[in-house]
């Protein structure tokens, strides 16, 4: 039997790589003679890059930026020589995981090192570059990366907008840099999300950056003064088009300010790591990620391995840290394995998930042998 494996992360927990190691020896445990393949998959959140890297030998480069509170820290990116790819992932360098909880801030918190590290591409010659658009803690539709190109932002008063996103509710006037040369720039969204109203990056997102009642009203009149005018001055982009919202409004900040396509993150990663030419080989397929939910049946890597086995005829099972349930997931899945079974063991089930998750391969090696 062949049994492709391709998980993504469980976030905070095991790398998509870990995770498919394990799931796979648990089942040669009790079914030695299987061949396993192990494809960590991601769909632009955090492992993008290290998916991308891994299939093509890639290399890490190492470079300094600022975090999204404006401190120096080193951070990598991934670059593909022979095809000139750069891949970016935006949490890399203005990720929840760069600030401790008790420095969220979505009114200070900016995109700006995402500019630096495209920068820093750009000038080792990337013909082309993947930004990865998840695991955000800002909130600045791409206000703070476009400061990074040149871009200059001015208030109602002609003053100078250079960090504090609630002053983009004021903002009158943004001057382009007198000369910007980029590469062809994707981002890959994990998130449908519009960039403005009752689905958008602010209302959907903003609470879990620190956002709460008020902030959140600042928040959204800034994105919406800054798709008006950044559309009307730079470059016109419908802030109703998916993934405008993702990572806090950079995916909108990437096509006003960057002239950047938006693809669904996991159809980005299946095109270049082969996923489906895997899928066709597999006689089983199994996905899975730290969390299901609704979100991750609208455009997740696993929802989207579920389509690609489907698609041909396979057999496909889900290993999740947890499953809300969703009517959904009886479509997609031809059964789903959970680590945890509720609240009480959820902090148990994430110490001891590598063991969790050898035990679920075995618990479907068994059930297939019968």
């Amino acid at each position: 039997m062949r049994i492709l494996i391709a998980p993504d992360k469980f976030k905070g927990c095991l790398t998509a790589d870990e995770v498919a190691k394990q799931i796979a020896a648990g089942i040669l445990d009790v079914a030695p003679a299987s061949e396993v393949d192990l494809l960590p998959v991601a769909d632009g959140g955090e492992g993008t890059a290290a998916a991308i890297c891994r299939a093509l030998n890639g290399i890490w480069v190492t470079c300094r930026a600022h975090d999204p509170l404006g401190r120096i820290i080193e951070c990598r990116y991934a670059f593909v020589e022979g095809s000139k790819l750069a891949v970016i992932e935006m949490s890399e360098v203005a990720g929840m995981r760069r600030i401790s909880a008790n420095e969220r801030d979505p009114l200070r918190a900016t995109t700006f090192g995402v500019g630096q590290l495209i920068l820093d591409a750009t000038r080792r010659g990337a013909g082309k570059v993947i930004v990865g658009l998840g695991g955000s803690a800002t909130n600045d539709g791409g206000f703070g990366m476009a400061r990074a190109f040149g871009f200059r932002f001015f208030d109602a008063e002609g003053m100078q907008v250079r960090s504090a996103v609630n002053k983009l509710r004021t903002l009158k006037q943004i001057d382009p840099p007198r000369s910007l040369s980029l590469p062809t720039i994707v981002g890959a969204f994990d998130v449908q999300n519009v960039l403005l109203g009752a689905e958008g990056a602010t209302n959907v997102f903003g609470p879990q950056k620190g956002a709460t009642g008020q902030i959140l009203q600042v928040l959204e009149q800034a994105m919406s003064r800054l798709a008006r005018v950044a559309s009307r001055q730079i470059r016109p982009v419908d802030p109703k088009q998916p993934g405008t919202g993702a990572a806090g409004g950079l995916g909108f900040g990437l096509m006003v300010f960057a002239g950047a396509t938006l693809q669904p993150g996991f159809k980005v990663v299946a095109d270049i790591i082969g996923v489906e030419k895997r899928v066709k080989a597999a006689d089983i397929v199994i996905t899975g990620e730290g969390k299901l939910d609704s979100q991750t049946l609208s455009g997740k890597a696993p929802a989207g391995m579920a389509e690609l086995a489907r698609q041909n005829g396979k057999r496909v099972f889900a290993v999740v840290g947890k499953a809300d349930n969703h009517h959904r997931a009886g479509e997609l899945f031809s059964k789903v394995y959970q680590l945890s079974s509720g609240l009480d063991d959820e902090a148990a089930s994430i110490a001891n998930a590598a063991e969790l998750l050898r035990d679920r391969g075995r618990e479907m090696a068994k059930a297939w042998k019968h």
